[in-house]
């Protein structure tokens, strides 16, 4: 998947909830990609979601509606 300019990063305090935040992405159709969380956002996690900023507020209620744990990262 080629993330545009508009793309979001999501940084995680653990692998369970980047997974899970992944799975969350995955059974709604919405494309995402696991990949390491920047150095800069000194996340507790290794892992970040980026996905396409046209989908963002959808997520990020699916996330909030979950009780997954998160933080939207710009660098």
């Amino acid at each position: 998947m080629a993330m545009n300019e508009l793309a979001v990063t999501y940084t995680f305090p653990s692998s369970h909830h980047a997974l899970w935040a992944e799975d969350v992405a995955r059974e709604m159709d919405i494309a995402v990609e696991m990949g390491s969380a920047p150095a800069e956002s000194r996340s507790k996690c290794g892992l970040a979601l980026r996905v396409g900023g046209d989908q963002v507020e959808e997520l990020e209620t699916a996330f909030r509606t979950e009780g997954i744990d998160f933080q939207r990262w710009s660098g």
